[in-house]
């Protein structure tokens, strides 16, 4: 590591601010190991959670619509194992490219490029490793579903660049994160549908919503870094904004589950995701830091009410009518 003030090299060893307490990162990995898996951040699992539900909502609505008795496993295992390595190299890509404005910002200082502990070159050979993980299993697929995955290397891309140019880089992250909504459902049928685009719709406003709520974390730093953001953008109407667009994403999940055949138990699904959202904002304001993480992480259980309630549907609708 290279030499730095103290409390410098002590805030690149320690846990990061917005890490699970007491990861078996920070607590078992070989500490050379380390900085690689935060900067992967597998002990912030939130990250691919959230990336992964918008293909697993997919994957319900197809196989509603396909009459299939459940989400296709096989899929749903590389959905899976796609979002944790993608979600890792987009994340070091990210890094890279934000290394200097993470180093202004408390939050992010301790992270390992703007810390010292990895070095950009290091950071750039993990990523393309990972990559081709990535690629290894998006050929899984249909050749439809391959191309489509690859196009969204486009907004991966260009996105660590929003923050410096646009007030609403959560935006260019929702179309990003999004993207399962699209592959999870061409993997089944080879082509988009109106319920693909629907979800993808919902996913992206929901996005945009949770990140600006991530995001409220960030704001005095932020304005000292020149860094732009939603939560900035909106100021004192963040609550309204981040309400408007959870609405909007359970008005658009709503109708992809009605353009798919979504049943009762699709339509409860939808509910109790109505129902955490509503519930998220109804705490946004004057919120703090710490309320703010547990807010938006709350996510990954918003999104699971959606995506069972989609899965449990198509198997009550064929036990039905077996």
């Amino acid at each position: 590591m290279p030499d730095g003030p103290p409390d410098d090299a002590a805030r690149a060893d320690a846990p990061l601010p917005d890490a699970l307490t007491g990861h078996w990162v920070d607590t078992r990995a070989p500490r050379g190991l380390r900085p690689y898996l935060k900067l992967a951040r597998i002990e912030r699992p939130i990250g691919w959670q959230l990336l992964l539900l918008p293909c697993w909502w997919a994957a319900g609505l197809a196989a509603i619509a396909g009459g299939q008795p459940f989400p296709n496993i096989w899929h749903c295992l590389l959905f899976l194992l796609g979002a944790i390595v993608m979600r890792a190299a987009g994340s070091t890509f990210n890094d890279i490219v934000d290394r200097k404005l993470d180093a202004q910002v408390a939050r992010t200082r301790g992270r390992p490029l703007p810390s010292g502990q990895v070095t950009a070159k290091a950071a750039a050979l993990f990523m393309v490793g990972l990559s081709l993980i990535g690629l290894l299993i998006l050929l899984q697929f249909n050749r439809f579903t391959v191309i489509l995955g690859i196009a969204s290397l486009a907004i991966v891309a260009v996105y660590p660049f929003m923050k410096r140019i646009t007030q609403m880089p959560q935006f260019v992250l929702g179309l990003a994160f999004s993207w399962g909504g699209l592959v999870g459902w061409s993997a089944v049928f080879g082509r988009l549908d109106a319920p693909a685009y629907l979800i993808y719709a919902a996913a992206v406003v929901w996005t945009i919503g949770y990140d600006t709520i991530y995001a409220l974390q960030d704001i005095e730093d932020d304005v000292i870094a020149g860094i732009k953001s939603s939560a900035r953008y909106f100021g004192n109407f963040n609550r309204e904004a981040i309400g408007t667009c959870f609405g909007l994403a359970v008005l658009l999940s709503a109708a992809a589950t009605w353009t798919a055949g979504g049943g009762i138990v699709a339509w409860l699904g939808v509910a109790g995701f109505a129902g955490h959202l509503g519930w998220q904002v109804a705490q946004i304001k004057g919120v703090k830091p710490p309320l703010a993480l547990r807010l938006f992480r709350s996510n990954w259980a918003a999104g699971l009410l959606l995506a069972a309630g989609l899965a449990l549907d198509a198997l009550s609708r064929f036990a039905f009518q077996s």
